[in-house]
């Protein structure tokens, strides 16, 4: 079979093109959730750079969380939602890698940055004295620094790997999105080095940051229950309850993703991958808006400001 660049050729994502139906319901519903996204983690950004009492590192690990949940779902659904209303689904190579080397640094940059808010809670839990001076502002700009550079050089080598791959016309990609192992899989030689690169980045940058989170957590949960006062254990308590719950949605979804067993339909395995994209960056926002008085005061202060200057 004859080799082609990637570059000389558009790809058609092929999504649910079959159910032209169901696309049109899911255009409406990922086009609602975007834009509570967009709102929700907009709103915790505007909360953490305005209110003074959230200037913490726990907020501002937030704020990194809620701009990069921003440019993860911006990458992919407003495209996908063109997608979801158009006949010919095509997008062109350039932005193909673009879409798939932006989110794959996202997707990686936030499981980093997960670990990084557990290890602030372990301080703040098991070292509350020395918690100001050892979260100081340069090592949480270093940290999230870290984060972000990690998930850009994991999504870098890997979409390097992709793209250097021979090509022999197949331009069909089975997804809503350019998902790297979608594109893979169109390569007319062996892929088996790729997934395993995909693989062990897989277990670098999901069960490593999980085992970390899973360790703060043992001993926030040891240092917990050693508060003599009921009081005492609920405030700690609900100090980590909102990073928990993310957690939980975060890795719950991943992990249910690659144990369950491989459906028959590819349907099914393509809406579980949406619903990871879109409805998990959705709930970030909702989650620590419910679980934190915190950032209610802050919202309530806001809103009776711009009451303030609306009369």
């Amino acid at each position: 079979m004859e080799r082609t660049n990637w570059t000389e050729i558009d790809f058609i994502l092929q999504g649910l093109s079959e159910y032209p139906e169901a696309e049109k319901l899911l255009f409406v519903m990922c086009l609602v959730m975007y834009l509570v996204i967009l709102l929700g983690n907009s709103t915790l950004i505007i909360l953490t750079l305005l209110d003074a009492r959230l200037h913490t590192p726990m907020y501002f690990f937030l704020g990194n969380l809620s701009f990069l949940d921003i440019c993860y779902t911006s990458s992919f659904i407003p495209s996908m939602l063109i997608h979801f209303l158009s006949e010919k689904k095509i997008i062109s190579f350039t932005r193909c890698v673009v879409q798939m080397s932006v989110s794959y640094t996202m997707g990686s940059t936030e499981c980093v940055l997960l670990a990084v808010m557990a290890y602030d809670r372990y301080v703040a839990i098991c070292n509350p004295l020395r918690y100001p001076i050892i979260m100081n502002k340069a090592l949480c700009v270093q940290m999230a620094a870290v984060s972000w550079g990690l998930g850009f050089l994991n999504s870098l080598t890997e979409t390097v790997l992709a793209i250097r791959l021979p090509f022999c016309g197949k331009n069909v990609i089975n997804h809503f999105v350019c998902e790297i192992l979608a594109f893979v899989k169109l390569a007319c030689t062996d892929i088996a080095l790729n997934e395993i690169i995909i693989m062990l980045g897989n277990v670098i940058f999901l069960f490593s940051p999980l085992l970390l989170i899973c360790i703060s957590y043992v001993f926030i949960l040891s240092t917990v229950l050693r508060i003599n006062s009921a009081e005492g254990r609920k405030k700690a308590f609900s100090t980590c309850s909102a990073h928990m719950t993310v957690v939980i949605v975060f890795y719950g979804t991943i992990l249910f993703m690659y144990m369950k067993p491989k459906s028959k339909d590819s349907a099914f395995d393509k809406l579980i991958a949406l619903f990871y994209g879109v409805v998990t960056p959705m709930l970030n926002p909702i989650i620590y808006s419910l679980r934190n008085t915190e950032v209610q005061g802050a919202m309530r202060k806001l809103t009776s400001r711009r009451r303030f200057w609306g009369k």
